[in-house]
């Protein structure tokens, strides 16, 4: 008889079998689960770092332009002093120039008197007395050495304040030279994106460089320099006027107050062109200011009309709803969100209309300040007019009406002066 073959192994029972079904069953179940949990996890982490990594450039976008706007500020003040020290050096010396001139013409006055005395000296006999022509020569002699000690002091002050306003001038263009760097690396900075072609990692990025200083130093760095070229330049304006008072005490009263006077003058004439483009910064910033808020009052416009027809479908959706019939009239999920809609709305259409009054009130408010700024720049004008028109006028007092011929010096508003007129320095 053939015998039955039997397959050597294990023989498992059939709730074996099926408890074996159930777990691969269950293991699978949780196999999906933890990968959809980890799927959506992945999502939620991609959406995350998308959107930090956008508004991280955003941000440091914004913050580079801040910066880049804080510089360069911060290097048209710096050109503006260059351009300032500039003219100050160069007024400087021209008055340092006038002041040795001055002095050199001394030289002469004192040889005559020396000469003078020594002539007297050949007197004889009785002739030699110490009479009042003597003692006004002698007392002439010290005045003239006086007076020549005196703008000798004041050259030497001359030499020092242009050293001084050099050295400031030197700070002044370093510092602006640094800027001008700084703002093409920063705009360089600006520029990049991810296609740009000369991006790379480096090693290190976020070390602090030796030397580095922080913001508050830069900021006194900057103004620590712009201050001292303002007072230099203060120091030297004062000192200009020193000198030229001093060159005129040798003259006459009349001729120091002449100077005096066209020193406040010019003065005077530079504080008022200061105040006119002041004004018309005050009036360009407040134009684009109306611009924009009127912008602002169109938008707010445009918004509200949008939220009148939101709460016109909202009210729309309500009515329409009062007519089911029967039971169906309930206080459903619907109606409760359709009657948050229209608190909504509603609060939203008051708010807007709320901002909009302030804004019309706020733009009302900038066009009366606008009229205002208009109108002291009209006035200012010709407040400046008349100044240039007196500096005109007092050329007169020492140029022959027939030869009066008013030529205005666009370095420093004032009018060329002959060289052998008696105000010449």
């Amino acid at each position: 008889m053939a015998s039955l073959s039997v397959k050597p192994g294990q023989r498992f029972t059939l709730p074996d079998w099926q408890n074996n079904a159930h777990r691969i069953s269950a293991d699978a179940e949780h196999q999906r689960s933890t990968s959809h949990q980890i799927r959506q996890e992945a999502r939620a982490l991609r959406n995350d770092t998308g959107n930090q990594a956008k508004w991280d450039e955003c941000d440091t976008r914004t913050r580079l332009k801040d910066r880049i706007t804080s510089v360069d500020r911060w290097r048209e003040v710096l050109a503006r002093c260059l351009t300032d020290i500039d003219l100050e050096i160069d007024a400087l010396t021209k008055v340092k120039e006038a002041a040795e001139d001055a002095l050199q013409a001394k030289n002469l006055c004192l040889d005559v008197a020396i000469e003078c005395l020594t002539f007297r000296e050949s007197r004889r006999d009785i002739d030699v007395v110490r009479d009042p022509v003597e003692e006004e020569l002698h007392r002439e002699v010290k005045v003239i050495e006086k007076t020549k000690k005196e703008l000798q002091q004041r050259v030497d002050e001359a030499f020092k304040q242009l050293c001084l306003l050099k050295e400031a001038r030197q700070q002044l263009n370093c510092d602006h030279r640094h800027k001008v760097e700084a703002l093409e690396l920063d705009r360089q900075c600006l520029s990049f994106n991810v296609t740009s072609g000369n991006i790379s990692f480096k090693v290190n990025p976020t070390r602090i460089p030796d030397g580095t200083t922080a913001l508050r130093e830069w900021e006194l760095n900057s103004q620590c320099n712009k201050d001292r070229a303002d007072a230099e330049m203060k120091a030297s304006i004062d000192l200009r006027g020193a000198i030229m008072l001093t060159i005129a005490q040798t003259n006459n009263e009349l001729d120091a107050q002449r100077m005096a006077t066209e020193f406040a003058l010019r003065k005077r004439i530079r504080d008022m062109e200061g105040a006119l483009s002041e004004l018309r910064w005050q009036e360009k910033n407040t134009l684009e200011e109306i611009a924009e808020m009127e912008e602002d009052i169109r938008q707010l416009e445009e918004d509200l009309r949008k939220r009148t027809l939101d709460l016109k479908v909202a009210h729309t959706r309500l009515e329409t709803r009062t007519y089911r019939p029967h039971v169906e009239l309930c206080r459903d999920q619907a109606q409760f969100g359709l009657t948050g809609e229209v608190q909504d709305l509603e609060a939203a259409i008051r708010a807007l209309q709320q901002k909009r009054t302030e804004s019309q009130n706020a733009l009302d408010a900038l066009y009366r300040q606008l009229h205002r700024i208009q109108t002291d720049i009209g006035y200012k004008t010709n407040s400046l007019q008349l100044d240039n028109k007196c500096m005109d006028t007092r050329r007169k007092l020492v140029i022959p009406v027939e030869k009066f011929d008013p030529e205005v010096d666009a370095v420093n508003r004032t009018r060329n002066l002959p060289r052998n007129s008696q105000l010449e320095l």
